[in-house]
């Protein structure tokens, strides 16, 4: 397994951020470093950040406060000046780029590396800490939970690994939100322990499936990391956690309930509801949205329907998680009901970017089978009539070799499937997987027409543009920069329609 994280500080228990503390914060337009960055600068620190990669969605909201970004790497940033009190990083540059120049400057200076995690978990400190922590859908959950938060008038703060909207941020698009009161959201990632930091006083396990196979060798690993941060939150704390999930239930079979109080959701299936203490029944699908019928926990739901505008069997129990914790913290049931039926989602989670030519795009940050698979029956109930497409950027090409069969199972659901290029990411053995043999193992499922798109996301775009027809409908699909797979897909799409 991958040694990532090499070279940090172990995590630790909180410490307040104090007053002009200095903070730099290396690939500051990262999703993560960015609410680092704007989360400690809000607490009163003293913060600068750099990245080579340049300006990014989630670097407008930092460069809005006034923090100065340099855009490259340079041991400047630590030896330039007064010293930082300590330096910010994402584990996979200690892994990837152990001699880079900021590291090594800052250890030659006795300055302390640490993770950006560890900055937001600082940053929370005497805060009521809710952690949404699980292999799927957490950062959906969370936008979720602090979008009904806010819409109760409890003013939270949060970390979120989307980006949230404006009238949630009070600025710009933003993966942070600083408020006043005493909740404090954050999303908890299992990779390589990036949720270490954080000691919840509540947390919410939405799935436990195996991942990262670069860390995890496989399922029990996964489940057993779930079990080790669960058992980490004070005693008296209390875990929502899915009880229709098969990793979650062998979690929760080994967790010490007379420490953690457990509150059990799930959807009504063919398998029961698993003694749930909040249970909800799809009664409708359709392009607009998904109803629900809820019943339990504390009469939150009274066997109320609620109309979401999200579609897709796992938003319904992510609503179900969020609908849990709002209860736990005191948010009134009908306060509830109403915010969780306003809200509409966070950034790259099945986003609408646009329709041009009668071609509609939309954009998700899905890059494991699971997520494929979900993702793609919510567009089918998004847009019933439309033939779909499947566009994905692989995420590492480790993650690709050992999951492909189920990665071509899941896509093999859609009506053409184009591979882009596998973003690397932190993973240095590009020999294992390739675009091409990913499309040749989804053409051999049940003849779907899969082929390796032309290398980079934007020649993705560019030959996609040549291959939609109207009525299509586009999901692109992946991290790195998959993104910008869509975006340039409707601008072509825009300059062969004009005169």
């Amino acid at each position: 397994m991958t040694n990532v994280g090499a070279g940090l500080a172990p995590a630790r228990s909180a410490r307040a951020i104090r007053a002009g503390e200095r903070i730099h914060v290396v690939g500051i337009a990262g999703a993560g470093a960015s609410a680092a960055a704007i989360l400690a600068f809000r607490a009163g620190a003293e913060v600068t950040g750099c990245d080579p990669g340049g300006p990014s969605p989630y670097s407008e909201a930092v460069e809005a406060l006034g923090i100065p970004i340099a855009w490259s790497h340079d041991a400047s940033h630590v030896t330039g000046g007064p010293a930082p009190d300590r330096l910010a990083v994402t584990k996979a540059l200690t892994a990837v780029d152990p001699d880079n120049a900021e590291l090594v400057a800052a250890r030659a200076a006795d300055v302390p590396v640490e993770s950006w995690q560890q900055v937001i978990a600082d940053s929370a400190l005497g805060k009521r800490l809710i952690g949404v922590a699980g292999t799927h859908g957490k950062s959906t959950t969370a936008g979720w939970l602090v979008h009904v938060l806010v819409a109760a008038g409890t003013d939270p703060s949060a970390f979120v690994g989307a980006l949230l909207a404006p009238a949630i941020t009070d600025g710009p698009p933003a993966t942070a939100r600083w408020g006043l009161g005493s909740e404090f959201v954050v999303e908890a990632d299992e990779y390589a322990g990036n949720f270490d930091p954080y000691r919840p006083d509540v947390a919410i396990l939405t799935s436990a499936e195996w991942d990262h196979p670069d860390v995890f060798a496989d399922e029990a690993a996964v489940e057993a990391a779930f079990e080790t941060w669960i058992g980490r939150m004070p005693t008296g704390a209390t875990l929502v956690a899915n009880a229709a999930d098969p990793g979650v239930r062998t979690v929760l079979r080994r967790l010490d309930e007379s420490r953690v109080t457990i509150v059990r959701y799930a959807l009504e299936g063919a398998a029961g509801d698993f003694g749930a203490d909040l249970v909800a029944r799809v009664v409708a699908e359709d392009a607009g949205g998904t109803t629900l019928e809820i019943v339990g926990h504390e009469d939150v739901g009274r066997a109320m329907k609620v109309r979401l505008r999200t579609a897709g069997r796992h938003n319904a129990a992510n609503a179900l998680a969020v609908a849990a914790v709002a209860r736990v913290v005191g948010v009134d049931p009908s306060a509830i009901v109403r915010a969780i039926e306003t809200f509409a989602g966070v950034g790259r989670r099945l986003e609408r970017k646009g329709e041009v030519s009668g071609v509609v795009v939309y954009d998700d940050y899905a890059h494991h089978p699971t997520a494929i698979r979900e993702t793609l029956r919510a567009i089918r109930q998004r847009e019933p009539q439309r033939r779909v497409w499947a566009v994905y950027e692989p995420l590492t090409y480790h993650r690709t070799a050992a999951l492909l069969a189920d990665f071509a199972d899941a896509l093999a659901a859609a009506d053409a499937v184009a591979i882009a290029d596998i973003w690397p990411g932190r993973d240095p053995d590009t020999t294992i997987a390739s675009a091409q043999g990913l499309a040749d193992a989804v053409s051999a499922r049940n003849g779907t027409i899969a082929v390796a798109a032309p290398g980079s996301v934007e020649a993705t775009a560019t030959w996609l543009s040549r291959e939609v027809r109207s009525g299509d409908a586009v999901l692109v699909m992946g991290g790195g920069r998959s993104y910008r797979i869509g975006e340039r897909l409707l601008e072509a799409l825009a300059a062969e329609e004009a005169p």
